[in-house]
């Protein structure tokens, strides 16, 4: 019988080069909220895409089945991810940004790239369609920290320094708008910009520098007739109801026909085939409507339990001095909840529309798997952290630094 136990301790790398003792166990309060966002997500994908699932596909349960099967090819990578070291991480930093460059670029190549609705955002590989944008969220944030780590010190004199790594993601994004995808360009540059700001970047530069971003950001979204049109229909989508406006006041009405306790797990009327998109983007709609302000409240409470927590293993990191690990675990935890924030904004007509899923919830394999990736590494950081505040291991690792040819 193969011995699975001794293949992994085998191939897996060590916790970290100088540091002793095993790792504590998971934080419950990082855990439970995660599963419980992602059991939420398959019940909600389950009741808004039974309608559709049954016109398309003949089944109405053909979502639920393909939800069940990237939550747990989510869990699996993110169970290999978590037993990679965080130093691990740093090194390859740059090289995992390269390669999704080049995974970018490829996705351009016709016959190579997969466009749909058109936007050129997918390789297909058989079973699934890959979003290389959730790839490049993912490995902008651990070049980012590591970026952060080598530079920390220059940053805080030299706006130069701070330039350069969002340089290095201008080429990214400007990679993303060629699909065209603005709202994963957008997420990784505002998510790289918080880092930068908790990595203790100079007040005035990074005050001067943000001004020049979203200066940018908004000459990109006025120069175009199509992202012009979404603002246009955002303003007011009351004007134009069934044609411009029509995704957000069906999402609208979702949300007020939902009122204080809902209309209970799988009575939405809007679902129907009157909101598009209603088991992916606008699954917070669905939400709303079916288990009311009581389950948005609870919805929010979780993303505010699981961002709150990512900035307290930050806080930790920075204490036992792992730079690395205190932007991995911020950076993270912005993304998440910048991205819950902005899908739940876009929802309520808030914000414009920008294609992005909600985290843990919406249907989506590439969205889904490489956020329980991240997770992973979120954890991951959390047990190191944690493990390197115990004050005996905290001085050897630090004398062997010392030490150290």
């Amino acid at each position: 019988m193969l011995n699975i136990a001794g293949v992994l301790a085998r191939v897996r790398p060590p916790r970290t080069e100088d540091s002793t003792g095993p790792l504590p166990p998971l934080d419950p309060w990082l855990v439970f909220p995660a599963l419980l966002l992602l059991a939420l997500g398959v019940l909600m994908v389950t009741s808004a895409s039974m309608p559709i699932a049954d016109r398309q596909a003949g089944q109405p349960f053909y979502f639920l089945y393909r939800q069940c099967a990237y939550v747990t090819l989510g869990v699996v990578l993110g169970y290999f991810a978590y037993h990679i070291n965080t130093e691990t991480w740093y090194q390859r930093g740059p090289m995992l940004l390269l390669v999704v460059m080049g995974l970018l670029v490829l996705v351009l190549v016709p016959g190579i790239g997969r466009r749909v609705n058109g936007s050129w955002r997918w390789i297909p590989l058989g079973i699934m369609n890959v979003q290389v944008s959730e790839l490049a969220k993912l490995f902008a944030i651990v070049y980012v920290a590591g970026y952060l780590r080598r530079h920390g010190a220059e940053l805080r004199t030299s706006i130069v320094a701070m330039i350069r790594p969002l340089l290095v993601l201008g080429v990214l994004a400007l990679l993303l708008l060629m699909e065209p995808d603005f709202g994963a360009a957008m997420v990784i540059i505002f998510v790289a910009l918080g880092m930068v700001f908790l990595g203790g970047v100079n007040f005035w530069q990074f005050s001067a520098m943000q001004l020049l971003v979203v200066s940018g950001m908004a000459v990109l979204l006025w120069s175009s007739p199509y992202r012009r049109a979404r603002l246009s229909s955002f303003l007011n989508p009351w004007e134009d109801p069934f044609n411009k406006g029509f995704q957000l006041t069906q999402s609208l009405i979702a949300i007020g026909r939902g009122e204080m306790s809902g209309v209970g797990i799988g009575a939405s009327v809007q679902k129907l085939f009157y909101l598009p998109e209603a088991y992916t983007d606008f699954v917070f709609a669905i939400i709303a409507e079916e288990l009311g302000l009581l389950g948005v409240l609870a919805l929010i409470g979780l993303y505010t339990v699981v961002v709150v927590r990512a900035f307290q293993v930050g806080a930790r990191a920075e204490r036992v001095r792992q730079p690395f690990a205190a932007s991995l675990a911020y950076g993270i935890g912005l993304w998440i909840g910048f991205q819950a924030l902005i899908n739940m904004g876009v929802n309520m007509g808030v914000l414009p529309t920008k294609g992005l899923t909600l985290p843990f919830i919406s249907f989506g394999g590439s969205s889904l798997v490489v956020m329980c990736v991240a997770y992973a590494l979120l954890l991951r950081a959390d047990v190191e952290t944690r493990h390197d505040e115990n004050p005996r291991l905290r001085r050897d690792r630090l004398l062997r630094k010392v030490r150290a040819p």
